[in-house]
């Protein structure tokens, strides 16, 4: 049971003194649904919670700015790091390829130099067994030749005069051959030293190109080594510079929405006293004028109650459906139902029906508890798609969107198609 039908049960037989006693318990029940308290119940939450100011909000604003302002300097010098990163890596790249190239000629200058030795090897060993054939080839022919001159040889050695000349024929034939290979070998070592010295050159020059080339690809990978530290730096920079922006972004929308709560609040006020002390009927047989006044004071109770979509009784807030399942609140033509009900009119929970539960009145003729309509095509019913209670001076009691709470708001929107007042 809601605190005002606590509070109407109590009432005396005095209609005045039963019309006070509710306005005490509806005003009551609007600071609960809102979290109003009366200037003397409230004085430890305004303490707790003061209402901030616009230089508040547009200090936080212009934080935002600040912070927005250095995120986007960052990021700017994140692209650019990345993009030092992007030419050090192909630099490094082609510093390896490079280091990979000279070790290949360096492979083959090894194997050139290995070569050379072994040529200039094979010619001494050729070199030498020329040289001991020669000399052997001497020897024999010392010995053939020792103890007898060269007359005697002649005269008395085998063959006579003619073997001795064929003899020595032959013998300096041996001579001239054994001379040309030697000179041949020779030649054949002077070429092989000459390759040698020049593989020895190629290797020599080969190793320090090699030692040039992997100290270049050090160098250019211990640059993409120091590049990637300074971009994670600065990836970290901007995280840091994003999370303190985004408390920033979380502190203005809190001040900024405390701030339009605060002044919903006072908007709420001003209409609640406007609407109490605009003389309206009092209780008594159910006019259409009373009846609109009961439903405007039913909807102007629950102010503050939050948004669920499908959410709304007659009975007062309820859970919804889908996601307005695990709020307990009201939708738009939820609240208009439970309103008019207070007010013994019966609608459907759907603005469809609730615009044709009466007849349409004129904008410039709207009393209070007339039902006003929003479409997204002003010219079209069947696109209806909001409703709120009016309560007078061009204002309404609406429950807005879902993240929101029953509030007092403006009529006049560009959305705004037409107005209902219920005739049960």
């Amino acid at each position: 049971m809601s605190p005002g039908a606590a509070q109407t049960r109590r009432v005396t037989a005095s209609p005045t003194r039963g019309v006070v006693l509710r306005l005490a318990a509806f005003s009551s029940s609007v600071a609960i649904g809102m979290g109003l308290l009366a200037p003397a119940a409230s004085a430890r939450s305004a303490a707790a919670d003061p209402t901030p100011g616009p230089e508040d909000v547009e200090h936080s604003e212009q934080e935002v700015r600040d912070r927005a302002a250095e995120v986007g300097r960052t990021k700017a010098k994140l692209a650019q790091a990345d993009g030092e990163l992007d030419r050090l890596a192909v630099a490094a790249a082609a510093a390896v390829e490079r280091y990979h190239g000279e070790r290949l000629e360096l492979q083959r200058s090894q194997r050139a130099y290995q070569d050379a030795q072994a040529r200039l090897a094979e010619a001494d060993r050729r070199t030498e067994q020329t040289r001991a054939g020669l000399a052997s080839f001497a020897a024999q022919l010392y010995r053939t030749s020792t103890g007898y001159d060269q007359v005697s040889s002649a005269l008395v050695g085998q063959g006579g005069p003619q073997g001795f000349m064929d003899r020595a024929a032959l013998l300096e034939m041996l001579a001239e051959r054994r001379a040309a290979v030697v000179r041949r070998v020779e030649a054949s070592k002077s070429v092989a030293d000459v390759f040698r010295r020049q593989a020895q050159k190629a290797l020599d020059e080969q190793g320090a190109a090699t030692k040039r080339a992997e100290e270049a690809r050090r160098l250019a990978q211990e640059a993409v080594v120091s590049q990637q530290e300074s971009v994670q730096h600065i990836e970290a920079e901007k995280r840091r510079l994003e999370r303190r922006l985004g408390s920033a972004q979380a502190r203005a929308v809190r001040l900024k929405r405390a701030r339009e709560r605060a002044s919903e609040k006072v908007e709420a006020r001003k209409a609640r006293t406007a609407f109490i002390d605009s003389g309206r009927p009092q209780e008594g047989p159910a006019t259409s004028v009373a009846r609109g006044a009961i439903a405007a004071r039913a909807a102007l109770k629950w102010l503050g109650t939050p948004y669920s979509w499908g959410g709304g009784t007659t009975a007062g807030p309820s859970h919804g459906i889908a996601h307005g399942a695990g709020i307990r609140g009201f939708d738009c033509s939820g609240l208009a139902m439970y309103a008019w009900d207070k007010a013994g009119v019966g609608l459907d929970h759907w603005t469809g029906t609730q615009w044709t539960s009466g007849p349409h009145i004129p904008i410039d003729a709207l009393r209070p508890g007339d039902l006003v309509f929003f479409a997204k095509n002003t010219s079209d019913p069947g696109t209806i798609h909001h409703v709120g209670i009016y309560i007078g001076d061009g204002q309404m009691v609406e429950a807005p969107f879902t993240g929101g709470r029953v509030r007092v708001a403006g009529i006049h929107r560009g959305d705004l198609i037409g107005a209902t007042r219920p005739s049960g």
